[in-house]
């Protein structure tokens, strides 16, 4: 994290010079038994190759609203950073009626065919499988990105101090998004390089998606960020806190 960081890609990018092998997302789904471990270098990368799908194939600009029909997931991240990058607004839970691209799990794709502009599908597989049957009406983002670039700039510069995020009725800038982060850190646990913190939350508030991603990414942490938390006992989670070298627990 630097001081002159303004927007979360700024963030992503800070972390990326810093220390590129650190781990920054470990994410478990324990209706799965799914464990994925990502470094800053290979977050960064799926973020780059996401966020040259959204502005390329996708036609995605800056201010444009894509709407996120997505639980607590490393793939979820992913596109919140994507649309950082591009200046896209995420808007988590948003109506897709009212958005130009939707973001949609297996779960939500009928609510999310009421957007008339660029649908895009996540199976949520483990190790980011495809659907078996790509649904009508959507991309599959497992078949669209892997061809994806893996460097990425903008068309057009991202402005920190207009909209990027919408969670819960509530609108940020992307400066808002950091400073919050970094303010908060402290109450987070997140004090400095090695942080670890464990993350039960979804990704329906800000308190959620800070725990579970931005306040990590701000103080130079890393989460383990689980889907399905309530599927595991308080032994094994206390055996999971200890072999992830967590140092705070959200739930």
């Amino acid at each position: 994290m630097n001081a002159t960081d303004r927007t979360p890609a700024d963030l992503l990018r800070s972390a990326l010079a810093a220390d590129p092998g650190r781990p920054l997302v470990t994410f478990y789904d324990d209706a799965t038994g799914e464990r994925v471990e990502l470094s800053v270098a290979t977050f960064a990368n799926w973020v780059a190759k996401t966020a040259n799908l959204l502005q390329g194939d996708l036609s995605a600009a800056p201010g444009d609203r894509v709407a996120l029909l997505l639980p607590a997931h490393w793939q979820t991240a992913v596109w919140l950073l994507a649309c950082a990058s591009v200046g896209a607004v995420a808007d988590v839970g948003g109506d897709p009626a009212a958005a130009d691209v939707v973001v949609s799990g297996p779960d939500t794709l009928s609510a999310a065919r009421a957007c008339r502009g660029e649908r895009v599908a996540l199976a949520l597989r483990p190790l980011g499988g495809r659907f078996p049957q790509v649904p009508e009406g959507f991309a599959d983002y497992a078949v669209e990105v892997p061809g994806q670039g893996d460097r990425f700039v903008p068309f057009a510069a991202v402005d920190p101090d207009e909209a990027g995020l919408i969670v819960a009725g509530r609108e940020f800038s992307g400066a808002e998004v950091v400073e919050r982060a970094r303010a908060e850190a402290a109450g987070l646990g997140l004090t400095g390089p090695g942080a670890r913190i464990l993350s039960g939350l979804p990704y329906d508030t800000w308190e959620g998606l800070n725990a579970g991603l931005y306040g990590p990414l701000a103080g130079g942490g890393s989460v383990v960020l689980c889907r399905h938390l309530e599927q595991l006992g308080e032994e094994a989670l206390a055996k999971r806190v200890e072999s992830e070298r967590v140092s705070v627990v959200r739930r």
